[in-house]
């Protein structure tokens, strides 16, 4: 089964949009689990346990296992995930983006090593550079558009000339690019932050029905009535809305997973009310 069939039966079991982002900060865990020797991969299985029921996917952020040189622990997450709670997507959050051969060894990284569904990617260097994984029919390729952070205008707005000869911002010819030309295998997806509404709207009346994963909710302060207004198809569909530390550090005490998974419900219940709102 291909990663857009596998979110899309999440999305349905669990009826929820809700993608929680795993991304470890040892600093910020429990006392008791401050120090452990398996502690990262303790706190990140046991929050996924506990909102499991509650997800579309999951998506572990490279960078802060690799900085803690625990890459064994995000192997081992990932196997526990597909192991315990099967039917749950777990997309790599990378941001890869590399030429030739060094592609290739990402691809094997993110689906061999690390048995990701799907990866993030940067498209800044061409359609060769993310061919690897576009030739992965069953695999996700989710592809860095408008991004979440407020230096995202310094280039994704600037005006490029486009096919036709009139110009438009950078993000709306990378999103036109892969809707039309990249996503032969329809396993393709963008990035577009929360924080970034308009742009959303517009991102989505270029690619109509494709999956748009939107971080930025949470601490980053998106919002969701905006989210689902701009994002959603009119399915109720389309959208993998990620929150990381809203979720991830809601509790500081032994209870940080009951209190991990109170957040992710209500999450998942305030993008429901406003799914269901719509006329």
């Amino acid at each position: 089964m291909s990663f857009v069939q596998t979110l899309k039966q999440a999305r349905l079991r669990n009826d929820s949009l809700v993608c929680v982002g795993l991304d470890p900060e040892p600093a910020r865990f429990p006392a008791h689990l401050r120090g452990a020797p398996d502690a990262i991969f303790a706190f990140c299985r046991d929050i996924v346990d506990a909102t499991a029921d509650l997800v579309c996917a999951f998506k572990p952020q490279i960078a802060h296992f690799a900085a803690q040189r625990a890459e064994g622990d995000l192997e081992r997450l990932i196997t526990h995930i597909h192991a315990t709670h099967p039917g749950i997507p777990v997309i790599l959050d990378a941001k890869r983006g590399d030429i030739g051969s060094t592609a290739q060894h990402y691809a094997s990284e993110a689906f061999e090593r690390y048995g990701a569904d799907a990866v993030t990617l940067n498209p800044y260097l061409g359609r060769d550079s993310v061919q690897p994984f576009l030739d992965r029919a069953d695999k996700g390729v989710i592809l860095l558009c408008h991004t979440s952070n407020p230096g995202a205008a310094d280039l994704q707005e600037l005006p490029v000339r486009g096919t036709d000869g009139g110009e438009l911002p950078l993000y709306q010819h990378i999103a036109m690019s892969i809707a039309r030309d990249w996503n032969a295998n329809g396993n393709c997806a963008l990035v577009v932050g929360a924080t970034w509404p308009e742009q959303l709207a517009q991102v989505r009346a270029l690619v109509g029905d494709m999956p748009i994963l939107v971080p930025g909710v949470g601490a980053q302060g998106g919002d969701v009535e905006a989210v689902i207004r701009n994002g959603a198809t009119r399915g109720g569909e389309g959208l993998i809305v990620s929150s990381s530390r809203a979720i991830l550090y809601a509790g500081a005490g032994e209870d940080f997973a009951a209190a991990a998974r109170k957040a992710a419900l209500a999450l998942r219940d305030d993008i429901n009310r406003h799914l269901h709102a719509r006329p």
